[in-house]
Order: C-alpha cells, then sequence, then structure tokens
C-alpha cells in the first residue's frame, strides 16, 4: 500500500511504495524532485506494518491520543525530529483511540509512548515526552546497530 504524496511544484498525486519513503524521487508528471519524507504521517494499522517493515531507514512511532496533553507538548518535537531526519528515518504517529489493537500489540500503556524500528523489528520503546534530541540519539542508535 504505497504513501500519496503531493507534488509541491505541480500538485500532481504520486504514489511513493514505503521502502522509498526516505529517497529523493521524481514527481510522475514533470519529473520534479520530490524530497524525502519529512513530516510525521498519521498512519493506521496497515499501513504502519507496511512501512515498518519495509523502510530502509530506522522508524520512529509516536504512540498518542488527541485527549493526552502530554502528546500535544511532544507534538512539535516529534515534528521536528521528522524534519531533521529526513532521508536518514521516518517518523510515524500512531493515534490510540483509532488504533487500540496496534497500541495493545506494543503493550502500551501510558502515552506519549515512542517506539523505534530497525529492518521491521522493535530495537527500542519509551513512555512519557522527551525531546527532539532523545528521538534523534535514539535514531542514531537504531541507524548503527
Amino acid at each position: 500500500m504505497p504513501l500519496i504524496r503531493t507534488c509541491p511544484h505541480c500538485g500532481q498525486k504520486n504514489r511513493v511504495p514505503a521502502e522509498r519513503l526516505a529517497d529523493t524521487g521524481r514527481c510522475g508528471s514533470f519529473k520534479n524532485e520530490l524530497a524525502p519524507l519529512s513530516e510525521p504521517v498519521a498512519v493506521d494499522t496497515t499501513l504502519f506494518d507496511e512501512i515498518v517493515q519495509n523502510a530502509r531507514v530506522p522508524v520512529l512511532v509516536d504512540f498518542w491520543a488527541e485527549w493526552c496533553g502530554p502528546c500535544h507538548m511532544a507534538a512539535p518535537e516529534v515534528k521536528q525530529t521528522a524534519a531533521n531526519s529526513a532521508g536518514r528515518a521516518l517518523v510515524l504517529k500512531v493515534d490510540t483511540e483509532q488504533n487500540p489493537q496496534l497500541a495493545a500489540r506494543y503493550n502500551v500503556r501510558g502515552i506519549p509512548n515512542f517506539a523505534v524500528f530497525s529492518s521491521g523489528k522493535l530495537v527500542t520503546q519509551q513512555a512519557g515526552v522527551v525531546g527532539h534530541l532523545q528521538m534523534a540519539h535514539w535514531l542514531d542508535q537504531a541507524r548503527s546497530s
């Protein structure tokens, strides 16, 4: 299930497979450059599984909920991590209210809860608000392992 990305130059919608989300691509219409994904992506279970299993870079997952105050405090840090890690990591957001089975799969009991995956495997997980520097550290460790 590819992710649909809109070309910032011409507005063309482009299908990008999970394994290419961290790559610089080309728009299918006018061949303009599509930069690597630099924003957190809201995912459901299907898209989560596709990206985590096929990504060629580490994946940081933010398990959160709309009603969670600390989750809102962490959101700018998550966004900054996605921007700083473009091309080297992917950042996903899982709404635990809409995807409780996914939260249960990873034993998420407190939110925000951050998990880092590398080559489809969970390599670190921690509940509680952390800054973008800690998130970057986790991703760096996942890249070097």
